[in-house]
């Protein structure tokens, strides 16, 4: 049986051009603090939007890498 976390929707139901460093991370089965490396090394397998000093994250990128239709 599958475990859901009831913070986050399936990345499928998500409609929002980009998330949060910690939905990311969710998604990614990563820590938040390893997407903030990738952003600050610009090494990562995604890279993120800066928005005013913050970091989001592409939807489009995340269900890509994850290879879900979308």
């Amino acid at each position: 049986m599958e475990k859901f976390n009831n913070q986050f929707p399936p990345i499928e139901q998500v409609t929002r051009t980009a998330v949060t460093t910690n939905e990311a991370a969710f998604y990614l089965n990563r820590k938040p603090q390893t997407l903030r490396i990738w952003a600050m090394n610009e090494n990562g397998l995604i890279r993120p939007i800066r928005i005013n000093g913050r970091l989001a994250w592409p939807v489009s990128e995340i269900k890509q890498l994850l290879g879900v239709e979308g």
